[in-house]
């Protein structure tokens, strides 16, 4: 048992497909959450400042542009030779189409003062650090800029993790910045509460991300083909 959810081998069939439908199910939670933390309208997360500066100089819809930098990012992955697992695949999709359906319904109105869109953003913050819990449960791999993450880590030995993340969420922010993209306390406040946010939803349902092994892609063909999984 990890945590409150119980994490499946994803050594079947079944068990694989179920993770899926719990991994795209936990990713369009973590849509609204994503979704919240732009209406707090306060300025948009590292990646989202990114996501909305791309929508906006071309055009396009919110989840687009989202699509296209997860798919850059996993290419990048696997350029890198990082483990892919299917969630991987189901994350670059989900996030960003959730997003626009929640734009398109008009889920929750925009916030119009920073006393409210603290609140709001916080909100949004804490529902994706439990939606990544119940995701991560899956084994079914982390996200791409997750893995691009560890994987830039791994090529720097001598900086800390900490400092590659912050260099990476820098130049994502300073690019969307480029192009138009929000930047604000909210981007200070997703940059810096994100990791302390999602530790505390973690150390609420016992959750240790590092005892997770999630499947390689590889691995969940070869369940599809009836090949048995060392």
């Amino acid at each position: 048992m990890i945590g409150f959810f119980r994490a499946r081998e994803n050594r079947t069939t079944k068990e694989i497909v179920l993770n899926m439908v719990v991994a795209a199910i936990s990713l369009f939670v973590n849509g609204f959450g994503v979704y919240l933390t732009i209406q707090a309208n306060i300025g948009a997360g590292p990646w989202d400042v990114l996501n909305l500066g791309l929508s906006k100089s071309l055009g396009i819809l919110y989840g687009t542009a989202s699509i296209a930098v997860s798919y850059a990012i996993l290419g990048i992955d696997v350029a890198l030779k990082e483990p892919i697992g299917l969630a991987m695949f189901i994350d670059a999709f989900v996030v960003g189409k959730a997003v626009d359906f929640f734009n398109k319904i008009d889920a929750v109105h925009e916030c119009n003062s920073v006393l409210t869109g603290i609140p709001v953003m916080i909100i949004g913050l804490v529902i994706m650090a439990y939606t990544q819990y119940t995701y991560m449960s899956a084994s079914l791999g982390c996200g791409p800029r997750d893995t691009l993450l560890v994987a830039l880590a791994k090529r720097t030995k001598k900086l800390p993790i900490g400092l590659v993340s912050i260099a990476l969420l820098s130049l994502a922010t300073f690019i969307g910045w480029l192009l138009g993209g929000p930047v604000g306390i909210g981007t200070l406040i997703c940059a810096f509460g994100t990791g302390p946010i999602m530790q505390m939803a973690f150390n609420s349902v016992r959750f240790d991300a590092t005892h997770v092994h999630h499947q390689h892609l590889a691995d969940s063909v070869r369940v599809f083909m009836d090949k048995k999984v060392a």
